[in-house]
């Protein structure tokens, strides 16, 4: 008889490819920021930031910086409740240190204190397709790979139906996308090619490349059609509240996304900056904001709502 896996994820993403691919009830632990599905919160949280998460948008920055400038990491694991789980398999991840438990610190911890001696497993997600190929090898983890291959033509599948909605729009508006409010930063990552499935051009960052800074004078000079705000780790509610250092600046309301109402706040916690399943609900967001009217998949007032400025 199989025995079942005894699964830690430590990063949110793979938290949902784990359940997706049909093995939430071999989850046993997880990272303090997965939340989705709503009952892996009822699992034990297996790490917690170090940094005041509470702090404003400023601040934060200010402790990431110290912090990642004294090569310390931003997140303590609970390496005793590790032990105790005695997981068989840790998802973690090897491409931001800011956003996760990062890899070197799982292979200290596995190498020092955890005698169940688990398969580590580190995500990479800097493109669409490197989001596939952590399904495959999470999948390859727990013997999986023809449910990881089914849930990779699946979501090939309906980016494939969401290319074919958006390749014949007469317009692309010219989109930017703020990952960080104070200080202003632009996303990177998948998410140009996310804004390129959804009908639009990205003004800022490159695919595969981390997010950047952005200067306030470049942002007026491009002028973008369209400003999508999607803070990184933040829902909507305490995105509201951060915002007045971007909204006050000098030149905010001369945008022409701010004069035409085209400026949106995403649920930047659960979609966008989330490389799991949901990428299609993040991208299906996307496409309503950029072409109101044309699509509607009901994610506006949840996912995301228009900024009234």
């Amino acid at each position: 008889m199989v025995q079942p896996h005894r699964i830690v994820s430590l990063i949110p993403s793979a938290t949902e490819i784990v359940c997706e691919l049909g093995f939430r009830d071999e989850l046993v632990g997880r990272s303090h920021e997965c939340d989705f599905p709503a009952d892996v919160t009822d699992l034990p949280a297996c790490s917690q930031p170090i940094i005041d998460t509470d702090a404003s948008s400023q601040e934060i920055n200010l402790q990431v910086s110290e912090r990642v400038r004294d090569a310390m990491s931003l997140f303590e694991v609970d390496y005793e409740r590790l032990a105790e789980l005695e997981p068989t398999v840790i998802i973690t991840q090897d491409q931001c240190e800011v956003c996760a438990v990062s890899l070197d610190i799982v292979e200290e911890m596995v190498c020092d204190t955890i005698p169940s001696d688990p398969v580590l497993v580190a995500c990479n997600p800097s493109t669409l397709n490197d989001l596939q190929d952590d399904i495959f090898r999470i999948g390859m983890a727990l013997d999986a790979e023809p449910q990881a291959e089914a849930l990779i033509s699946k979501i090939d599948a309906h980016w494939t139906e969401l290319l074919n909605q958006t390749a014949s729009l007469e317009s692309r508006p010219r989109v930017a996308c703020i990952e960080w409010i104070d200080p202003l930063m632009v996303s990177a990552n998948w998410i140009p090619e996310l804004i390129d499935v959804a009908g639009g051009e990205s003004l800022f960052g490159t695919a595969g490349e981390l997010s950047t800074r952005l200067e306030w004078d470049a942002l007026k000079e491009a002028d973008p059609e369209v400003i999508i705000i999607m803070p990184c780790g933040f829902e909507i509610e305490r995105s509201l509240s951060e915002l007045e250092p971007l909204v006050t600046r000098e030149g905010w309301k001369e945008l022409s996304a701010v004069k035409n109402g085209r400026v949106a706040l995403v649920d930047g916690h659960n979609y966008l900056n989330r490389p799991g399943p949901r990428i299609i609900e993040s991208t299906q967001i996307v496409m309503e904001i950029l072409h109101p009217g044309k699509f509607d998949y009901g994610h506006q007032g949840t996912g995301w709502i228009p900024l009234e400025v």
